[in-house]
């Protein structure tokens, strides 16, 4: 049985699902096709991905592939409780309320490993740490998973170094058309929707902090430029710095920008990007958020423990007195803006991520004995013809046609 928030919620929540599904023409072609094939059939899923409309489309498309579904979501308050009620009423079990404990959240993951899961489905990498650590036993079972987003990759990569990843994992959020529009185009319109809502202040002629100048912060630092702000980027790599530079952005470290910021926003996947130090020589009212996947590349805990007084300003953001008399203000206690204070990246940029997602569960389920089981050995690229699969749907939907190449052109790139 479900454990969710409230059933009765479920209407609100499946209005959600049908506007996202009359958005996402790929994953609604995918689902056909799983429909039609059953490729999952047989097989029990454990997804932990940001439980909202989305999300919900993909897990309805590996339903109907035959997969038996355990959902559960990827942060404590980016779970939109009457989209996981609308789930559970169409019989997928799910374990996920907004705003969970710590409890909670560990409640959900354990729910759904407990189910003896074949494929992962995961963003962050909760589920494949916490079958490593306390779920062992259910490994000789599992065919492999997917990894949707950059920090839960950066953990894959540190087990697999380690040689004690145990079970193939696909890299989801390496794939073009997953990183270059999800990341890029996706976060950037996502994080300023959410920062926008909850604020209801201006963005043009403000000061705008990009802590990270991946692609993720990329897309960031280009929407906060076309809504009118002054761009600064901080960085740690000299190679992304320079391309930041040549961009028109000014570049410079946090310590430099800390005092010249109207809002800051974090896009590293690392720990402590903004500290006490930068806290104590902001603006008044300087506004700080994450984009990031985790809660601590703002230090949550050391702004609280530095203030002598912390109030509600609004939904979303808290105030925080520092002992200078200055305020900073924290907007979704330091989680994902663009989901815990949001709806998230656009509908048809998920359709993209979510196509990536779907056809490469399919070609783990489908190549379940092929795939390389030797530690140290155990990421795997999505396979290219997947990418371009995706980006030719994609086109076909937009009503593109490209060119492709004759036979001549073909031997002489290639020579065959």
């Amino acid at each position: 049985m479900s454990e969710i928030r409230d059933p009765l919620r479920w209407e609100s929540g499946a209005l959600k699902i049908e506007w996202a599904r009359n958005h996402m023409p790929l994953l609604a072609g995918i689902e056909r096709e799983f429909k039609a094939d059953k490729p999952f059939r047989g097989l029990r899923v454990a997804l932990s991905v940001h439980l909202e409309a989305k999300t919900a489309r993909l897990c309805e498309a590996l339903a109907e592939g035959g997969a038996e579904m355990f959902v559960t979501g990827s942060n404590p308050l980016s779970t939109q409780d009457d989209v996981a009620a609308a789930l559970a009423r169409e019989g997928l079990q799910v374990f996920a309320v907004h705003g969970a404990t710590p409890q909670e959240y560990e409640f959900g993951i354990r729910r759904v490993l407990e189910a003896g899961p074949n494929l992962i489905i995961d963003d962050g990498g909760d589920l494949v740490s916490m079958i490593h650590q306390e779920y062992p036993r259910l490994i000789p079972d599992i065919i492999g998973g997917c990894e949707e987003t950059t920090t839960g990759i950066l953990r894959l990569q540190q087990m697999n170094r380690a040689k004690t990843l145990a079970f193939p994992m696909m890299l989801v959020n390496d794939a073009d058309c997953k990183r270059l529009f999800d990341n890029r185009y996706g976060t950037g319109q996502s994080v300023w929707d959410g920062i926008d809502r909850t604020t209801n202040l201006i963005v043009a002629g403000k000061d705008v902090v990009v802590a990270g100048y991946g692609w993720c912060g990329k897309g960031v630092a280009m929407r906060a430029k076309g809504l009118g702000a002054r761009v600064i980027v901080t960085e740690i790599d000299p190679i992304k710095a320079m391309e930041a530079v040549m961009d028109g952005f000014r570049v410079m470290s946090m310590r430099e920008a800390a005092p010249i910021g109207d809002i800051f926003v974090t896009v590293t996947g690392c720990e402590d990007v903004i500290t006490t130090e930068h806290f104590l020589t902001m603006k008044d009212g300087a506004i700080c958020c994450n984009a990031g996947h985790f809660d601590c590349e703002v230090s949550v805990a050391q702004l609280r423990e530095l203030a002598v007084s912390q109030r509600p300003a609004r939904a979303n953001i808290q105030e925080y007195d520092l002992p200078n008399g200055r305020k900073v203000y924290l907007l979704a206690e330091g989680r994902l803006v663009n989901l815990a204070a949001g709806d998230g990246h656009p509908a048809e940029i998920m359709d993209m991520s979510f196509a990536i997602q779907a056809l490469s569960a399919r070609y783990l389920a489908q190549n379940r004995n092929n795939l390389s089981r030797v530690p140290g050995e155990m990421l795997h690229d999505v396979p290219p013809e997947i990418d371009r699969e995706v980006a030719r749907r994609k086109l076909a939907d937009w009503g593109i046609t490209i060119d492709t190449l004759t036979p001549a052109q073909h031997k002489y790139l290639f020579g065959n």
